[in-house]
């Protein structure tokens, strides 16, 4: 009896770390964290540790973290309508609003003293602002206001490599902010053409994505408007002498590849080819940013 009453407290506490976990959205704060990464190793060299590095990688992942568990409180009567999401802690009443504020909080409080600690106070202000916006500025406000949420809002979500940056050199420059302009011009084209796909959801949950309010054609028309915006914006990096031929050609192959994608999007209404280009413009932002930290490493 006692191991069975052992293992059901393990299940459990399994079950309640799986939904605190989940809450963390980890593949996307993984995505933070490495473009964070490339500005912290695109900047001028400094005589940080490599344990300071990390800790302070360590602490904007908290922060985002923290944003994200935000998110799942706000968001949740709204995850109840959308297939996608239903199945959400909160929304599922796995973890209570209480808890989950708690948790938020503590994540918050740990980032922010990490990057206190181990980055500088301009870093962790400036953490701590892009959490706001994402959790209040965007999720609360514009989300529920504006078909354009994606675009006013996704600066928070492209302040990662300038927060590593500064967690390097304690300033802000001028070539931080071309890679947030490379991540906030990526995330329109990156949400609406998931917004496509999961256009019945949104428009369910009430919330005025713009396939919900335009229509899928007009939107896929931005989409392809806004990944021919994110070439341009992906040659800045080169034309200003940050990297070179290496990212000039490896992320001149991916655009061209995210163009094709977003010109077929237009001539198809397959939902499924949608989710497709939703998925291949994760691996887009991340071959862009690996080739600008192999092109400095190496060239």
């Amino acid at each position: 009896m006692l191991q069975l009453t052992s293992f059901s407290e393990l299940q459990k506490a399994t079950t309640l770390f799986k939904a605190y976990f989940g809450m963390c959205k980890f593949k996307v704060v993984c995505m933070l964290v490495i473009t964070a990464w490339v500005g912290m190793m695109l900047a001028p060299q400094s005589d940080k540790t490599l344990l300071a590095q990390l800790m302070s990688l360590f602490g904007i992942g908290l922060l985002s973290s923290s944003a994200a568990a935000v998110n799942h409180i706000v968001d949740r009567e709204i995850d109840k309508k959308m297939a996608r999401t239903r199945n959400r802690p909160l929304a599922t009443d796995s973890v209570s609003v209480s808890s989950a504020l708690i948790f938020a909080t503590g994540l918050a409080i740990s980032g922010y003293a990490l990057l206190t600690i181990f980055a500088n106070q301009l870093c962790a202000l400036l953490t701590l602002a892009a959490l706001f916006g994402y959790a209040v500025v965007y999720t609360l406000l514009l989300k529920r206001a504006t078909p354009q949420n994606i675009v006013i809002g996704g600066l928070a979500g492209a302040m990662p490599p300038l927060l590593g940056w500064v967690s390097e050199t304690g300033q802000l420059g001028a070539e931080p902010w071309l890679l947030v302009m490379i991540i906030f011009a990526w995330t329109p084209p990156h949400f609406w053409a998931l917004a496509i796909a999961r256009k019945r959801d949104y428009e369910k949950a009430e919330v005025p994505m713009l396939p919900v309010t335009h229509g899928n054609e007009f939107t896929k028309l931005c989409v392809l408007f806004y990944t021919i915006i994110l070439t341009l914006v992906c040659l800045l990096p080169y034309l200003v002498g940050m990297s070179g031929w290496i990212y000039l050609l490896v992320s001149g192959m991916a655009n061209v590849a995210f163009i094709y994608k977003a010109t077929k999007l237009m001539r198809t209404n397959s939902l499924e080819y949608a989710m497709r280009v939703f998925y291949f413009s994760i691996w887009h932002l991340l071959i862009v940013f690996i080739a600008l930290f192999v092109d400095k490493a190496f060239i």
